[in-house]
């Protein structure tokens, strides 16, 4: 694939691609899930499930039984993988490997049952395929469904009224994962193999003798679990150096279709929400939103890394990789360390931004190596509780929330009641919506506090001054935010940041998903309010202005000084 000649011109060109393949699955892939979350039959794979796990397909359930049942599925699947990286060396196909540590453990079971996927051990050498495929793979697509769920309920409590339920969360779980969810993974994983990406356990136990000597791991099925670790579920990777490794990530082409994946189910779920509450217009204001914020962050990034802002030195030509003239990316004047040769500037800010965006967390550069304002842009993102687009549901119960808020602050502006598609925000809905906002600010800061004010916090810092208070900064932001990505500079795989990290993961999870169901409950029970001369409309650019600017209002009052002592401060001090 060869490059344009001006990087901005790539830049331009890698972002219009990617928006205008989005731009062409919203309305299908949105549709589809409506009619996923909205169809009273159930397939017959689909039954058998329900018959083991031994509920009634057909009994709805309201907030309360909603939430217990997600956190029961939730703690149960921590401990069946605890208990399988715990026993890995008397598994089968465990390539050798020993017991993971209690701590590495608990952090991995954590990370992966709450969408999170952060890893502070190297893939290849530390899991075996058991583990890797029945163990973290599984969680890759279950977790992922269980946000789906909880937007899905999000959505019926404004869609419903008069109502008790939200639905049953036992279906909506097995519908994402055979619905959405496997279909995608399954198409990807073809396209991904046809591009060059590995699908085998490999030879000898998995050991692969290399054509100059040693030895190496083939991955378990690395294409297939690529597509699950692109869908916009988690950050999970086969190999340490995850999608920049040539054999999860191959080429240019492979980069652009993960970088689509990352993207394309949140970006499609407003539309779903449209659908259900019946205004499609409500659909396009929310992704509209979502679209804006997400296209500052990449232009911010990818102009941070084109001119080289910040702490990181312009590429030289020891840096620059061989290649023959005119194919090579041209890395005059750009920030080249850490960077794929085979992606390119442009294209690897891109992937950084869109990875960051979404709870994801996927990485095909090193991100510790970004410029000081490049690489605070993607702390920036998680910080905004990554809601343009967000992960797969959590993106759009993220931003519903914000339009909660956003239609109270209106409404006190003019002195009514504020309304948000016919219902009315009252106390317990705006307590909730505010609890919500607070829960991973507080979870973020206060684990960065921690960290900071401790030998056990400071010792893992690989950098002095701004920059290791960012690498700080930056894990708890992931953490707190079920982002997985991370400064590598920081060594977080040591009991203290396994243990905090993992607990910073489980409450930026659970907590603001028991809120959004009881905001959900208390929606649903509300009977309609008429719209009248007073209503704030929502579905005009005005309210979208609005609801993008309460958005990073909040935002840069709740992290600035944080921001400020951080990648800030180091970008101001070049």
């Amino acid at each position: 694939m060869t490059f344009p000649t001006n990087p901005a011109v790539s830049a331009v060109l890698v972002t219009g691609t990617v928006l205008v393949a989005l731009a062409l699955c919203y309305r299908p892939l949105g549709d589809h899930m409506f009619r996923v979350y909205t169809g009273t039959r159930h397939w017959r794979v689909e039954r058998m499930v329900y018959r083991l796990v031994g509920v009634d397909a057909d009994a709805e359930q309201g907030w309360p039984a909603y939430a217990r049942a997600l956190l029961a599925f939730s703690v149960v699947s921590v401990l069946a993988l605890y208990a399988l990286q715990r026993l890995q060396d008397h598994l089968f196909l465990s390539l050798g490997m020993p017991a993971v540590p209690p701590d590495l453990a608990w952090n991995t079971a954590v990370a992966f049952v709450t969408n999170t996927d952060w890893q502070a051990y190297s893939g290849e050498s530390a899991m075996g395929h058991v583990v890797q495929t029945a163990g973290l793979a599984v969680q890759n697509f279950v977790s992922a469904a269980a946000g789906l769920s909880v937007a899905v309920a999000l959505v019926r409590g404004f869609a419903r009224a008069r109502s008790d339920t939200l639905g049953n969360f036992w279906v909506d779980l097995v519908r994402g994962t055979t619905r959405i969810l496997l279909p995608i993974a399954f198409a990807a994983a073809i396209l991904l193999v046809a591009g060059g990406a590995l699908q085998s356990f490999g030879g000898h136990h998995g050991w692969t003798t290399l054509a100059g000597g040693g030895q190496t791991l083939t991955p378990a099925g690395a294409a297939g679990q690529e597509a699950i670790k692109d869908l916009g579920t988690n950050g999970g990777g086969v190999f340490n150096a995850n999608s920049a490794h040539p054999w999860e990530n191959p080429t240019a082409w492979t980069n652009l279709l993960e970088i689509f994946l990352l993207l394309v189910i949140a970006t499609s779920l407003p539309r779903t929400f449209g659908r259900m509450v019946g205004d499609n217009r409500q659909g396009y204001v929310i992704v509209s939103v979502m679209a804006v914020l997400a296209l500052i962050s990449i232009g911010v990034t990818q102009t941070a890394e084109l001119h080289a802002a910040g702490t990181v030195p312009e590429a030289t030509a020891g840096i620059v990789p061989e290649a023959t003239a005119g194919t090579a990316p041209q890395w005059a004047g750009q920030a080249a360390e850490g960077r794929e040769a085979r992606f390119g500037v442009p294209d690897s800010a891109l992937f950084a931004s869109a990875a960051t965006l979404t709870s994801t967390g996927s990485v095909d550069s090193a991100h510790d190596s970004y410029t000081a304002f490049g690489g605070g842009m993607l702390i920036v993102d998680m910080l905004l509780g990554e809601v343009a687009p967000g992960g797969a549901g959590s993106g759009l119960y993220g931003i519903l929330v914000l339009a909660v808020i956003t239609v109270f602050v209106a409404g006190l502006m003019v002195g009514r009641t504020p309304e948000y598609l016919g219902k009315k925000i009252g106390s317990r809905e705006i307590k909730l919506a505010s609890l919500y906002f607070l829960a991973t600010p507080v979870v973020v800061l206060l684990g960065t506090a921690l960290a900071m004010g401790t030998g056990a916090g400071r010792a893992g810092i690989g950098n002095g001054g701004a920059h290791g208070l960012s690498e700080v900064l930056y894990a708890f932001a992931s953490a707190g935010n079920n982002n997985g990505s991370a400064f590598a500079g920081l060594s977080a795989n040591t009991p203290f940041y396994n243990t905090a990290l993992g607990l910073c993961m489980l409450l930026g999870r659970f907590l603001p998903m028991v809120l959004v169901l009881a905001l959900a409950g208390s929606l649903a029970r509300q009977a309609p309010v008429p719209v009248s001369a007073g209503t704030l409309p929502t579905h005009r650019p005005q309210f979208a202005g609005l609801l993008a600017g309460v958005t990073v209002v909040l935002v840069a009052l709740t992290f600035l000084p944080a921001l400020a002592l951080g990648p800030l401060a180091e970008g101001l001090s070049r």
